[in-house]
């Protein structure tokens, strides 16, 4: 599946800066749309998905890297956490957006620093063109346990490796963990009762 930016990247690259903006991207794999459209861009951003099965938070978007061909929604991570509305579970996930020229990467795992690997989670491989040398964008996630999380006031740093052989690390800062957990505590007490206490984390949405 490509995304929905992909046709335009065939064009010329002065008209495909002017014209694309990735934020219009939809899909179950982007960060989802918030619902407070006036909303901070530094807070967290609530929505729902899969017919409000799922409560949505994702945390302010960072850059991994410099923007793809100078577009704005690309090469950039975030903190996201879904919470079933059915039973109170919450997963956690470093979600990554990764756009890049030449041979595809295939991002395929995730460890931390101490070696203990977490569970990687592929999205989306995308070829945008090979037109004039491939493009490709991956979309993917390591899963972050709450319990590690809550065991990280200093922060945590999350390394990727890639079937090609590429590697990249993106460290998520203290303040970035406080303020989700602190997001995911708030929509807890917002929600029924059946919500508010936690059970095992469910199957989130990719």
């Amino acid at each position: 599946m490509k995304p929905c930016w992909a046709e335009a990247m065939r064009r010329p690259a002065l008209a495909v800066l002017a014209a694309i903006s990735l934020s219009a991207c939809a899909g179950i794999g982007a960060p989802p749309a918030a619902e407070r459209p006036n909303a901070a861009p530094n807070a967290v951003q609530v929505s729902q998905q899969q017919g409000g099965r799922f409560i949505v938070l994702a945390g302010p978007k960072r850059r991994h890297a410099e923007p793809y061909l100078g577009i704005a929604s690309t090469n950039f991570d975030l903190l996201r956490s879904f919470i079933d509305t059915r039973n109170g579970g919450v997963a956690h996930q470093l979600y990554v957006q990764d756009s890049y020229g030449g041979p595809t990467r295939n991002w395929n795992a995730a460890r931390l620093a101490t070696g203990q690997s977490l569970r990687f989670l592929p999205i989306t491989v995308s070829e945008v063109t090979c037109e004039n040398g491939c493009s490709y964008a991956e979309e993917f996630a390591a899963a972050l346990p709450e319990p590690l999380l809550r065991a990280s006031p200093q922060g945590l740093a999350v390394f990727f490796t890639s079937r090609s052989g590429n590697e990249k690390t993106i460290v998520v800062p203290p303040d970035l963990i406080a303020q989700q957990l602190a997001a995911v505590a708030e929509a807890r007490a917002a929600r029924p009762a059946a919500v508010a206490a936690p059970t095992p984390a469910p199957a989130a949405p990719r």
